[in-house]
C-alpha cells in the first residue's frame, strides 16, 4: 500500500504517539524496523501517519518499547481500526479542505471539550446565518458553493449534542465576541438568542469574560481543548485566518490548561453570563 498523501490529524496522532513511545524507550527507528521485519522508511511513514499499522503491530511495538499502559495501547488500536467512510464528515472529503474534517473528527472522538473565543462564537453554537456571514467574509472571497458547503458542514457538527451521552462542552466567551454584529443586527440578535438556548443544554456551560475584567489573558485566537479517552491523546486546536494548528506536546497542553484556569477565574458564572447575553441581545 502506497503512503497516504494527506493523513488525517487522527492518523498523524497515532503515528506521533508511537514515535513518542519509541523515543521514550531510547529505541531507534532502525531497531523498530528490525522487530517488524520492514525497512526503516516504513517506520518513518507509520510515525508520520502516512501508513496504517495493524493492532498486532501496535501491541508488538508497545511491548518492545516496554509500554504497559493498556488504556493507551487500546486507544491507539481503536484509531488503527478506523477507516475512511465510517463517519458523517467523510462525505466532505474532496469537497472541503482537510482541516474542516480534522476539527469534526477531533470533536467526534473527544470525551470533553473546552473552548475560548474572543471575537467569534464557537462553531458548535453558531446559527446558519451567522456561519454564512463569517464564511462570506473570508479573503479571498469564496465561491458561493464553497460557502454553502462550509455552512452545511458546520451545522452537521452540532449533531454532536444529539448523542445519548454528548461530551461536556465548556465555553468561555469574551464579551467582545457577543457584541460583534456579523451579518447585521437581525443575524446577531438571532445568534445571541440561539446561544441562550444552547446554554441550557445539560452538557453545555457558557461563561462570559466581561469588558470590566482588568487582566489580559493570552488568547486572541479561538482555542479548543479536546480531552481524549486517555490523557496522552488530549489535543489543542488553534484556529486562525491561515488555517488550524493541532498541538499535543506536554508543554503545550500544560500551557493551555493553565490559560483555561486563568480565564475561568476571570469569567462570570453561568447565570450572570446568561444575563449579560440577554442584555446585549435586547440592545440589538
Amino acid at each position: 500500500m502506497p503512503p497516504r498523501d494527506n493523513p488525517t490529524a487522527r492518523q498523524a496522532r497515532l503515528g506521533a504517539e508511537l514515535r513518542k513511545l519509541r523515543e521514550a524507550a531510547a529505541t531507534t527507528a532502525r531497531e523498530a524496523a528490525g522487530l517488524l521485519s520492514v525497512d526503516q522508511a516504513k517506520i518513518s511513514h507509520i510515525e508520520a501517519g502516512r501508513l496504517g499499522v495493524s493492532e498486532d503491530r501496535i501491541r508488538r511495538l508497545a511491548a518492545f518499547y516496554s509500554c504497559d499502559d493498556e488504556p493507551l495501547i487500546e486507544a491507539l488500536c481503536a484509531i488503527a481500526r478506523e477507516h475512511r467512510g465510517q463517519y458523517w464528515f467523510d462525505e466532505y472529503r474532496g469537497i472541503l479542505a482537510p482541516g474542516f474534517l480534522d476539527i469534526a473528527e477531533l470533536e467526534h472522538h473527544a470525551i470533553a471539550l473546552r473552548t475560548m473565543q474572543s471575537v467569534t462564537l464557537p462553531g458548535l453554537f453558531q446559527t446558519e446565518n451567522y456561519a454564512r456571514a463569517l464564511f462570506s467574509g473570508v479573503t479571498p472571497k469564496l465561491p458561493a458553493a464553497e460557502v454553502e458547503a462550509r455552512v452545511e458542514h458546520r451545522m452537521k457538527r452540532v449533531t454532536l449534542f444529539d448523542r445519548a451521552e454528548p461530551p461536556q462542552f465548556d465555553a468561555i466567551i469574551h464579551e467582545a465576541a457577543l457584541r460583534m454584529r456579523f451579518g447585521g443586527r437581525k443575524v446577531a440578535r438571532e445568534q445571541l438568542e440561539h446561544l441562550l438556548d444552547v446554554s441550557t443544554r445539560p452538557a453545555v456551560t457558557v461563561r462570559v469574560i466581561p469588558f470590566t475584567n482588568e487582566d489580559f489573558i493570552e488568547v486572541t485566537q479561538p482555542v479548543l481543548y479536546a480531552r481524549g479517552v486517555v490523557p496522552q491523546l488530549d489535543t489543542v486546536q488553534i484556529d486562525s485566518a491561515f488555517g488550524g494548528r493541532f498541538l499535543d506536546s506536554d508543554a503545550d497542553l500544560r500551557k493551555y490548561r493553565t490559560l483555561f484556569e486563568i480565564a475561568e477565574q476571570a469569567a462570570l458564572d453561568s447565570e450572570a453570563s446568561r444575563q449579560i447575553i440577554h442584555h446585549i441581545a435586547r440592545e440589538l
